[in-house]
């Protein structure tokens, strides 16, 4: 009988040493006293500028693809060439334009006669019409015949793709894209809270890593009129003019864009701390001689400043920001100078 009341004894040790030390741990946690240098909050008129990834376009790309089919004779340049809208670009087999060319040579003059028959009121009003509608479907086709045998540059840009060789069947497939590099466009996703502000023909800048510290200027051209529902953001298109051709179509940029003035709460970026394991941001407050833990979400970074959002916070309170590392919710402060 001793023995077993030993044996209790001896299992109930640990767990009272533990209630013990945790007793006297939280005892030595209430006696701590950190010293810390606290700063008043204030609030601050800031700049909102809004930092938008986004890819490079060029402002117009054309397919060039004739639409008659046959042997390609001659391709008038090279990837790379610049070129000048109007300049030929394709010269296509000219089988179906020639014949077509005949057959417009003889309907004009049958047009002409049966004209000429219709003013003594020879012929009939309806054999007139007949032939005057030959007459117009045929030019309508020679036109397009030309238009698409010859083809021409819509639009002024350089030559970015070449797909096809001389004499090479034509099966579809572009056989040139002419892209517009002069000036070009970007699509920029903008959360739908920037509705009221975004307008049309606003300015930014734009800057890319392949030209560190410079800037490129830029204006809103649309204003997209929908918001995704999925994401709750509106597109916007951006024009970028590039007459030194410094930009390519294809490169990643940024852009800036000042969306207006606002009353927001900085604070010393390094007061700022981040729950390990999450991306969690929170600050230390002093309170009534105690650090007050606050959660608190990051706006916009001016340099050492960072703007912080948070219920808790108000302008006045005594935001730590000096060993603010060693704290613990609710651990009394001693605030030195």
């Amino acid at each position: 009988m001793k023995a077993i009341v030993k044996l209790v004894l001896l299992g109930s040790l640990p767990l009272i040493m533990s209630a013990c030390g945790t007793k006297a741990e939280e005892a030595v946690e209430a006696e701590r006293v950190e010293n810390v240098k606290v700063t008043a909050l204030k609030e601050r008129t800031v700049t909102r500028e809004l930092k938008l990834s986004t890819t490079l376009e060029g402002y117009e790309t054309v397919n060039v693809s004739p639409s008659v089919t046959g042997t390609i004779e001659k391709i008038m340049v090279e990837v790379g060439d610049r070129v000048k809208a109007g300049q030929l670009l394709v010269r296509m087999d000219q089988t179906q334009l020639n014949t077509t060319r005949l057959t417009m040579n003889n309907v004009a003059l049958e047009y002409e006669r049966v004209k000429l028959l219709r003013e003594t009121e020879t012929v009939t009003q309806q054999a007139y019409d007949q032939a005057k509608m030959a007459y117009d479907q045929t030019r309508e086709n020679l036109a397009f015949l030309e238009a698409n045998t010859f083809y021409k540059a819509p639009i002024g840009g350089v030559i970015s793709a070449r797909n096809y060789e001389d004499g090479e069947l034509y099966s579809g497939t572009p056989i040139l894209v002419l892209t517009q590099t002069h000036q070009l466009k970007a699509l920029i996703s903008i959360p739908e809270r920037y509705v009221p502000q975004i307008k049309e023909g606003m300015s930014l800048q734009v800057e890319s890593d392949v030209y560190p510290g410079e800037t490129f200027p830029a204006s809103i051209e649309i204003v997209y009129p929908t918001i995704d529902p999925g994401t709750h953001t509106f597109m916007a298109k951006v024009k970028i003019p590039n007459a030194d051709n410094r930009l390519r179509p294809g490169m990643f940029v940024r852009t800036h864009l000042q969306v207006g003035e606002a009353t927001a709460l900085m604070v010393p970026y390094q007061a700022v701390l981040k729950l390990t394991g999450s991306n969690e941001r929170y600050v230390f407050v002093h309170e009534q001689g105690a650090a007050k833990r606050v959660r608190v979400t990051l706006g916009q970074r001016f340099d050492s400043l960072i703007e912080v959002e948070s219920d808790e916070l108000q302008p006045g309170d005594e935001l730590v920001t000096v060993g603010q590392a060693r704290l613990v919710d609710g651990v009394k402060l001693n605030v030195i100078q």
